[in-house]
Formats: structure tokens, C-alpha cells, sequence
């Protein structure tokens, strides 16, 4: 019943430019006190958050008296609003919904929650996989005569350097589906095209990779295939769940 009355969205009626804009600072609000309420869920446990995203390290340093304070309000507010984005999200489905149709609204309850569990599941995959053997692979040139002296702010830099395009990279699918919902792609092409798309993600996973060994490579490679072929089962299912939907309403 939910799920019918999100597609259905709000009755169709003329909403002048104030009323618009009032609804707009309402969601902007809303969003904000998400975030606020999030960030401070957050900051209750930012000395847990700090010892799992620095294990890797071991001791990390600060250069500036207040550098710890600034970063550990950054980190605070970043993890806030990974808290709060599906609310936000919501809002702002909400406020564009009256102007969508009810397959745009369709792809959009079905991309939305998905893209956000991909982003985040890209991030942890290169967290838990790539991050530690590029930082391993880097800090190998230093060598026996010289000792790293990481700061903090540098440390967690590397870490979103290298964790941050994988959120992107797992959203393959979500960008692949768009395209096809949109008509520029079909299934076929998509499929005819395999196997150069998969030797093209080993010849990217090469190019962005920090370490030159096979197995870094290949998991930033694999995820990518993986990724290909669910993208043309999704958009097979969503072009499906259309034509059924469209002969319903004509039948």
C-alpha cells in the first residue's frame, strides 16, 4: 500500500511560486535537522569511528593544535549525513514527485535506495580490500632508513582518495539502467559488447590500481564485471515490469 501510494504520488493541482518555495524551506529544514540529529549520534561515538578508520595505521600525529578538533568535526558531520541521507533522499523524492510521471517515480524508488546501499557498500569493499594494500604498498618505499610520520589529516585524505571512486564504480548498474530507461542503451548492445567492457575494467582497474600486483587489480576489476552483467539483468527486469504495467493499464 505504501509502495502504491509513493508511485501514485500527491494529487495533480497548480501550487503557485510561494507555495512552492515555502515547501522547498520546509524540506531544506527538515533535512538540515536529519543532518544535525545524525551528527550528533555521531559525535557520541566518534572516538570508536576514529579507531576503526585509523587500525590500519597504528599511531597517527597532528601537526596544528586545533587540526584533531577540525578533522573529528569533519568526520562527525560526514557520518551524520551518511546517517541522515536516506531521509534526505525522502525529501527530496518528495518534493520533485508531483512533477514526475509514474515510471519516473517507479525508477526512482527502486534507484534511490539502491544507489545509497551501493555507494556505501563500494566504500566498505575498498576499505576492507584495496585501502590497506594501497597503503601498504605505498608506505613500502620509505624503506628501513626511513620511518612514516602520517598525520591524521593526510591519513584519512589517502582513505577517501581511494575509497570514495568505488562508490561511483558500484553504481554502475544505477547509471546503465538510466541510460537504458532513457533509451539510449538496449539490453542487446549491452550484451553484445561483454567482453570488451570486461577487458576495458582490467585495462582501467590497471590504470587507477596504487599497487602494481595482479590481485589489487582484480578487485577493482571483478566488482566491475559483476557489476556489468547485473546491470543488464536490472534493466531486462525494469523493461519487463514497463510493458506489463503499460498492457495493464490498456487492458
Amino acid at each position: 500500500m505504501l509502495l502504491a501510494k509513493l508511485i501514485q504520488g500527491p494529487p495533480d493541482k497548480d501550487m503557485p511560486l510561494t507555495a512552492h518555495l515555502q515547501e522547498l524551506r520546509s524540506r531544506i529544514l527538515k533535512s538540515l535537522a536529519a543532518l544535525l540529529a545524525g551528527s550528533a549520534v555521531s559525535l557520541c561515538f566518534i572516538q570508536d569511528i576514529v579507531c576503526l578508520l585509523t587500525s590500519a595505521a597504528g599511531n597517527l600525529y597532528y601537526m596544528k593544535p586545533a587540526e584533531a578538533f577540525v578533522i573529528y568535526m569533519k568526520l562527525t558531520i560526514f557520518c551524520g549525513l551518511i546517517l541522515a541521507l536516506p531521509f534526505i533522499l525522502r525529501q527530496i523524492y518528495s518534493f520533485i514527485s508531483p512533477a514526475l510521471t509514474d515510471k519516473e517515480r517507479r525508477f526512482l524508488l527502486l534507484a534511490l535506495p539502491v544507489m545509497l546501499l551501493l555507494g556505501i557498500g563500494g566504500m566498505v569493499f575498498a576499505y576492507l580490500f584495496v585501502f590497506p594494500r594501497g597503503l601498504a604498498f605505498f608506505l613500502s618505499f620509505a624503506g628501513d632508513r626511513l620511518t612514516p610520520l602520517l598525520s591524521l589529516e593526510s591519513y584519512l585524505g589517502f582513505m577517501l582518495m581511494l575509497t570514495a571512486p568505488f562508490a561511483f564504480i558500484f553504481n554502475i548498474p544505477i547509471a546503465i539502467l538510466l541510460l537504458g530507461c532513457c533509451g539510449i542503451v538496449r539490453t542487446a548492445t549491452l550484451a553484445k559488447y561483454r567482453k570488451h567492457v570486461i577487458f576495458a575494467a582490467f585495462i582501467l582497474a590497471a590504470v587507477i590500481t596504487p599497487t602494481p600486483d595482479i590481485i589489487t587489480q582484480c578487485l577493482l576489476a571483478i566488482p566491475m564485471a559483476v557489476l556489468y552483467e547485473i546491470s543488464i539483468i536490472f534493466l531486462k527486469c525494469f523493461n519487463k515490469g514497463g510493458r506489463d504495467h503499460e498492457q495493464t493499464q490498456f487492458s
